[in-house]
């Protein structure tokens, strides 16, 4: 006889502040969470790259060397590597434990707006204002990109990789994945400008958002537009969204210095969130607890659910 499985706890969202990181980088362009969650990064204007540990509220490396502003950055599976792209146009790799870049690779012909490593962080995948996404091999020194995906119309301003796809959303107004494996492309029009575009922790949906202030869901592989999510206001600049680390609420940033977050299912207005008078501009979703760093002005802002209690700012 089979004992019939415990019914899942309830989801809960990140309403309490938990901490604020002054970051001292001028306006911090983006806050990513490491691969476990027990650290971020935090992209400045100021042309640097700091990394934190936003659970005691403590920088413990800076990373220099971008000409200009950094507008994204990722670390590595193992987390001893970490990538960024910047106004630049250069893709930088670095060294964790020294704080040095490794290499850089120039190759975009704009900004680069985002950066990804791949699975085994073997590859540094860029996107940038020049339309195009370039593929990097990490583990050699060739200079020039090993792959570089083209199609898009307009500047690309996010992407997301699995195990075996790259998701990108571009300023021409569609999401596009590429499945490495089948070596086929799937583009979906949304007609406004895409913000953001990511997966959700099942792999089989796409969540975007655009500059007509409408969040998207659509099934990966039918391109079925599965629901629509509004209230927030985005309608000049690159902001994030973001799935809960349960798959059951979707969020976005806005310009109106909220976080909102929906009930994925029902479409429901589930939290509204106030972080600061200013933009928000960049949101992370911890990978396995509901926690959130969200990025404002010159500081990042990290979210916790109402139950949780800090008892001397120990680790999740």
């Amino acid at each position: 006889m089979a004992f019939p499985q415990p019914r899942p706890a309830r989801a809960e969202l990140p309403r309490q502040l938990v901490r604020t990181l002054q970051c001292g980088q001028g306006a911090v362009r983006a806050a990513r969470f490491n691969a476990d969650g027990n650290y971020c990064l935090t992209c400045g204007s100021d042309k640097t790259l700091k990394l934190w540990n936003p659970h005691r509220g403590t920088a413990l490396r800076s990373f220099p060397g971008h000409g200009y502003e950094v507008l994204d950055a990722a670390g590595s599976s193992d987390n001893s590597q970490i990538c960024s792209g910047g106004a630049d146009r250069a893709v930088a790799l670095w060294d964790v434990s020294t704080g040095r870049a490794v290499r850089k690779y120039r190759g975009h012909a704009g900004k680069v707006n985002c950066v990804q490593f791949n699975e085994e962080s073997t590859v540094i995948v860029s996107g940038s204002i020049d339309s195009s996404v370039r593929c990097w091999d990490c583990r050699s020194r060739r200079p020039d990109p090993v792959q570089v995906l083209d199609e898009a119309t307009d500047g690309i301003s996010s992407l997301k990789l699995s195990a075996h796809e790259i998701l990108t959303g571009s300023v021409d107004g569609r999401v596009r994945r590429y499945d490495l494996r089948a070596g086929r492309l799937c583009s979906d029009y949304i007609g406004s400008p895409i913000s953001s575009v990511c997966f959700s922790k099942d792999g089989q949906c796409v969540l975007a958002a655009s500059l007509d202030s409408t969040l998207r869901l659509l099934d990966k592989d039918t391109g079925e537009l599965l629901g629509e999510y509004t209230g927030h206001r985005s309608t000049a600049y690159r902001l994030d969204c973001v799935l809960n680390e349960l798959d059951t609420h979707v969020g976005c940033a806005s310009e109106d210095g909220r976080v909102y977050f929906w009930d994925l299912l029902e479409g429901s207005l589930a939290l509204s969130l106030p972080v600061g008078p200013g933009v928000v501009q960049s949101l992370a979703f911890h990978p396995r607890l509901p926690c959130l760093l969200a990025a404002t002005q010159g500081q990042v802002t990290l979210w916790r659910e109402e139950s949780f209690r800090p008892e001397g700012d120990p680790e999740p």
